[in-house]
C-alpha cells in the first residue's frame, strides 16, 4: 500500500477499509482510486465495493485469499492491444473469468496550472501509448507510471510547473489538479475489454450468447497448430480470439490463448475441445460467461 503516493494513499485505505467489512462486495482493481479501473469497477457493479490494489497480482491475490469477491482487469484496448498477461496470471491464480465488460476509454491531460506550459506528461504506459500521436504532435515527453490516477497524484503533490498527468477527468478532481484538456486519446473508438474474475466458475444463463476462454500447449511437431484449430472450424465454432505466448526458455513450448463463442455441453464445441486436446500436451479451460461484445458501439 505504501507504493503509492501520499496523497492517495488516505483514499486508498479508506476504500479497502470499507471492502473488508463486506468482501463479498468487494471488486478489486489495479490502480489509484480515479484510475480507468476504478471507472470500470464502478460501472460494472454499482453496488460494489471498488478496492484499490497497486499491481495486477495484489488483485488477484485479494480474490485469492477471500478479501474481495471478485477482480476486475482490463486485458485488451482497441488502441494499443493487450494490457494485462492475463494468460500467466490467471492460470496459476486458480480463479476463473466469470464475465467481460468493455468500456469506453476517454483520457484528460491534467496539471498543477490550467495554463501550464506542459513538458512531460506521466502516465500508465497503455495510456501514454493511447494517446501517444496528440503527445508527439505537441512535442510532450511521455513518461512511465504504474497507473494513470497515480501519475495524477504524483504530479499533484510535486513542485514542477511543466509536468502534467494524462488520467481519467475524475483523477483531476480528487487530486486537485487542473484539466487542460479532455478527450485527447488518438482515437474516438477507445475502448478497453476488462474480465472479471472469481473463486468460482460461472454458469452463464442459457437465454444469450456466452463465450468461452482457454489455453492451450501444442506438440512441437509440424503442423501441430493446423491440425489442433481444424474442429473448430469444421464444428462451425466461432473463434474470436487467439493469441500465441511463450513458455518457459527453451522457445519450443509454444501456448495459446483463445476465445470461442459458445460453452462447453454444446456438441459442436465439445467435439472441437476433444479434437483440440488430442493434437496438443495440455488444454485449460480459464472461464466460461456471458458474451458482452460491444455491438453497435464501434462504428
Amino acid at each position: 500500500m505504501d507504493s503509492y503516493p501520499k496523497n492517495a494513499l488516505g483514499m486508498v485505505r479508506k476504500m479497502t477499509e470499507k471492502g473488508a467489512e463486506q468482501p463479498e462486495r468487494a471488486i478489486a482493481f489495479q490502480g489509484a482510486p480515479g484510475a480507468n479501473s476504478h471507472l470500470a469497477a464502478l460501472d460494472y457493479a454499482p453496488e460494489g465495493l471498488p478496492v484499490p490494489c497497486f499491481a495486477f497480482e495484489d488483485a488477484i491475490d485479494a480474490v485469492k485469499l477471500g478479501t474481495a469477491g471478485s477482480a476486475i482487469i482490463p486485458i485488451e484496448n482497441s488502441l494499443h492491444g493487450r494490457v494485462a498477461d492475463i494468460h500467466f496470471l490467471l492460470p496459476e491464480s486458480g480463479l476463473h473469468i466469470v464475465d467481460e465488460y468493455f468500456m469506453p476509454i476517454r483520457h484528460c491531460l491534467m496539471a498543477r496550472s490550467a495554463d501550464a506550459e506542459i513538458h512531460t506528461a506521466m502516465s500508465h504506459p497503455q495510456a501514454l501509448g493511447q494517446c501517444r500521436h496528440y503527445l508527439r504532435n505537441r512535442g510532450i515527453i511521455p513518461v512511465a507510471y504504474a497507473d494513470t490516477a497515480a501519475a495524477a497524484a504524483f504530479v499533484a503533490q510535486q513542485d514542477d510547473p511543466h509536468a502534467a498527468a494524462i488520467a481519467p477527468r475524475l483523477a483531476a478532481q480528487i487530486y486537485g489538479l487542473q484539466p487542460i484538456e479532455d478527450a485527447i486519446e488518438d482515437s474516438p473508438d477507445n475502448i478497453t475489454r476488462f474480465v472479471v474474475l472469481a473463486q468460482d466458475a460461472a454458469i452463464p444463463e442459457a437465454n444469450g450468447p456466452v463465450m468461452t476462454t482457454f489455453i492451450f500447449e501444442v506438440k512441437n511437431i509440424p503442423a501441430a497448430l493446423y491440425k489442433a484449430l481444424g474442429g473448430f472450424a469444421t464444428n462451425g465454432v466461432n473463434m474470436t480470439k487467439l493469441e500465441s505466448y511463450q513458455q518457459g526458455s527453451s522457445f519450443a513450448a509454444t501456448r495459446f490463448y483463445a476465445d470461442i463463442e459458445g460453452a462447453p455441453g454444446d456438441p459442436a464445441i465439445d467435439r472441437a475441445i476433444a479434437e483440440l486436446g488430442f493434437h496438443c500436451n495440455s488444454v485449460r479451460i480459464l472461464g466460461t460467461y456471458r458474451q458482452a461484445r460491444p455491438r453497435g458501439v464501434i462504428e
